[in-house]
């Protein structure tokens, strides 16, 4: 233990992070930032090319920063896990999926921790940054880690220290997001808090890695829940014929006791659509149902529906079907200013309208091409799109976008701030 903390106070520890994505990636970056070494592992080949080029494939993350790295020989990027038997620390920072059946898919972090067992040697530091179920850290990789004899706390070092990224955010980094930490023992702990607070602001420790792991899985049912509930909220506006959007904005008025949240088309992203499910399907193995997690799910995942029959009210009102109408999709990344695709709700307004029978369009400035199971859509120049269009949706609120030209051009009377209005005399709907 004495040796990796006089290399960790040194900076003379070498790192290595699993996975080159929206958490990888800048996490690497800021690691290089104080001066550590870091290797960054990825069977994709093309990151690992792009990386050494000094290229950076992450919106957060500028090429220039990781051309400098790379010049300094403080980043590089490889495929070959051998690479794991030179490093100190190594951080697991890959995607954890829900299978088809809505099941935990751990099948990459389970592959992450045998080619760390393969290659492991006393002394090293372990930590799992992707998000997962409470108990993943002891109950799947400190058996395989501890499978040829070594013992964590004395011999290896293991900790869970949930990712906290929210791309496209201009004021919260990696470098300044709390750390949350969760060692399997205090040794565990020690060693981790230590690493991350040389690259890391703040760092938060808690009491066990199940508690880390738990802390992430509340972060993101906490917001899962409450758009499931303002979501509902629109749905029964929609009924009442009320507002929703001045229902939340006076509400928002009241200094305490309320947090504004608004509606939307769906979930999207890394997190809050899927984590709240690896907690629920956790708990059924305890004989427990989580309700508010189930609930809230159903309900978010059933909004690009509601989208898809407002499309079809709209169209009627200009007696049209939506078998054969235009419909453009402005917007298909899951929020705003990125090009992640991933659980974004748009997608699956599309395969909706186009199972409906109705030619989808779509302008996004950060995503060239959507590819779907049986088509590929490409980006349209927007005045083309507007021109075109029967039905225009704005799914997905571009800063970069003139709305107000969008308006203008599209010859409607809908005010863009107000989202889910029954829409009458309008031929947009903005989500």
């Amino acid at each position: 233990m004495n040796e990796i903390l006089k290399k960790i106070a040194e900076k003379q520890v070498q790192a290595g992070v699993i996975g080159m994505g929206y958490v990888g990636l800048p996490l690497a970056v800021e690691i290089a930032n104080v001066g550590i070494q870091v290797v960054g592992i990825d069977l994709d080949h093309s990151k690992v090319e792009r990386i050494n080029a000094g290229t950076s494939y992450i919106p957060d993350v500028p090429s220039d920063a990781v051309a400098a790295h790379v010049k300094a020989k403080c980043l590089r990027a490889v495929s070959d896990f051998q690479i794991i038997r030179e490093l100190d620390a190594i951080i697991i920072c890959v995607p954890t999926p829900l299978g088809k059946t809505k099941d935990p898919d751990l099948s990459m972090v389970v592959s992450a921790v045998d080619r760390i067992a393969e290659n492991q040697r006393a002394g090293q530091l372990v930590v799992l940054e992707s998000t997962t179920y409470p108990g993943t850290t002891e109950e799947l990789m400190l058996p395989k880690l501890e499978e040829r004899g070594l013992k964590v706390g004395k011999d290896f070092f293991l900790a869970f220290s949930p990712e906290r990224v929210d791309p496209g955010n201009p004021t919260f980094h990696t470098f300044n997001t709390p750390k949350v930490i969760g060692g399997v023992t205090p040794q565990c702990l020690e060693v981790a808090s230590k690493l991350y607070s040389n690259f890391i602001q703040r760092i938060v420790p808690v009491s066990s890695s199940q508690a880390a792991e738990m802390v992430k899985l509340l972060e993101n049912t906490f917001r899962s829940v409450n758009i499931g509930l303002v979501n509902e909220m629109a749905l029964m506006c929609d009924r009442l014929k009320v507002d929703v959007w001045e229902v939340i904005e006076a509400a928002a008025t009241k200094p305490f006791g309320f947090m504004p949240f608004q509606p939307g088309p769906g979930l999207g992203g890394h997190c809050i659509p899927i984590d709240p499910l690896y907690l629920s399907w956790k708990l059924k193995t305890l004989n427990y149902r989580a309700r508010f997690i189930e609930l809230a799910s159903e309900i978010n995942a059933d909004m690009p529906h509601y989208v898809v029959n407002k499309v079809n009210d709209a169209l009627n009102d200009f007696s049209k079907s939506v078998k054969n109408s235009k419909v453009l999709i402005v917007g298909v990344s899951y929020k705003k200013d990125i090009d992640d695709l991933r659980e974004s709700p748009a997608l699956d307004v599309i395969q909706l309208l186009q199972q409906r029978g109705a030619k989808v369009m779509y302008h996004d400035p950060y995503v060239s091409e959507v590819e779907f199971e049986h088509t590929r859509l490409k980006s349209m120049p927007l005045e083309q799109g507007l021109t075109e269009a029967d039905c225009v949706v704005i799914v997905t609120n571009h800063s970069n976008i003139d709305y107000p030209k969008v308006e203008r051009l599209a010859k409607v009377v809908l005010d863009t701030r107000n989202a889910m209005r029954g829409i009458k005399s309008s031929k947009i709907i903005k989500l």
